[in-house]
């Protein structure tokens, strides 16, 4: 079908270093305005007509604008910032990832920009339209779901985007992580192959960590095509993934259900909260009750009887990051395979 003269070009290739990306004349096209109009409008200044107004907006979303804030400014035409949207940095985890991703930039010259979503799916939506507002030279994003219009400005920035920690979905462009839902099939079959039947979980909140979520969807897999269902959950969404949270999590859990003889935990944080629990209250771990996590974070190999877990290669996973990004290429899924560590806790 051909394309109507003042339609805006079609998305450019993402390998294209010269790619444009849409700009404030498309809008305008679009909306049936002039330039200065749409640039009252996205800037809030200025006597506009609702309708008018409207009309912009909805231009400017339909076409996934990001205003350019570097335009007229002395900054280099050759942008050396790299944008990094993370979920959180409470744990280990993240920044790990980033060490990763920093030793490659740092090397390569380039300078990270970091923004925390704290795991709210608007929030990310709002960091990559102001990080790609700078007109970065690529973009880290952590997790593969997104909301629409943030999955549309990732898919027509015009720059390189690698998506991260996760490869169970459709990638907007490059993909470095691990399988969860692997991660938890493996710990399902591991505490089943050591003769656990009766398990409880301890998780926090699922709905927003959706990474954990997929674990906890691979390990009741396993366990149904077992003719078995995990016999109670406690959640601790408003302590979040705490050691406090996994120890007032296990208490909860083990007052309703003492029949208990292994419990399941979506992250190590909670799993030595909860071996702190069995230690202070003289609960035999593996014999009375054992105790899996996921991550391999140092302190669950520390403790007085390392936790069973499964280790993701963080570091590494952020280096592979960063350095598809660099390199550019194809889009791809590169799969960071985890590691299963027995520990004493089962």
């Amino acid at each position: 079908m051909s394309r109507a003269p003042d339609d805006p070009p079609a998305p450019p290739a993402k390998g294209d270093l010269h790619a444009m990306v849409t700009t404030l004349s498309h809008v305008a096209r679009r909306a049936g305005v002039g330039q200065s109009t749409v640039s009252r409008v996205l800037r809030n200044h200025g006597s506009v007509s609702q309708a008018t107004r409207e009309k912009i907006l909805k231009a400017a979303a339909d076409l996934h604008y990001v205003p350019n804030r570097i335009a007229g400014t002395l900054a280099s035409m050759t942008s050396k910032l790299v944008g990094i949207v993370i979920p959180s940095v409470g744990n280990t985890v993240v920044p790990e990832v980033l060490a990763g991703v920093n030793a490659v930039l740092e090397d390569a010259g380039f300078q990270p920009v970091i923004g925390v979503s704290n795991y709210d799916p608007q929030r990310e939506e709002m960091l990559i339209e102001s990080i790609l507002s700078w007109r970065p030279s690529g973009l880290l994003v952590a997790g593969l779901e997104h909301t629409e219009r943030a999955r549309g400005m990732l898919k027509g920035c015009g720059v390189r985007v690698v998506e991260m920690l996760d490869i169970d979905g459709a990638g907007v462009d490059m993909v470095v992580g691990t399988s969860h839902h692997a991660a938890g099939r493996a710990s399902a079959q591991y505490l089943l192959g050591r003769g656990y039947r009766r398990i409880g979980y301890v998780g926090h909140d699922i709905r927003s960590d959706l990474r954990a979520g997929k674990r906890l969807e691979g390990f009741r897999q396993v366990m149904a095509e077992q003719g078995l269902v995990i016999l109670d959950h406690e959640f601790s969404p408003h302590r979040g993934s705490s050691v406090e949270g996994g120890k007032i999590g296990v208490a909860a859990l083990l007052d309703r259900r003492k029949d208990l003889d292994a419990i399941y935990f979506s992250n190590d944080d909670l799993a030595i909260g909860g071996y702190f629990h069995c230690v202070e209250n003289g609960i035999s771990i593996p014999g009375q009750l054992a105790l899996f996590g996921y991550n391999g974070l140092d302190i669950a190999r520390l403790t007085p009887q390392p936790l069973s877990t499964i280790r993701s290669p963080r570091i590494a996973m952020g280096k592979s990051a960063a350095e598809l990004l660099l390199a550019g290429g194809p889009a791809q899924v590169v799969d960071m395979a985890f590691e299963l560590i027995p520990g004493a806790t089962s």
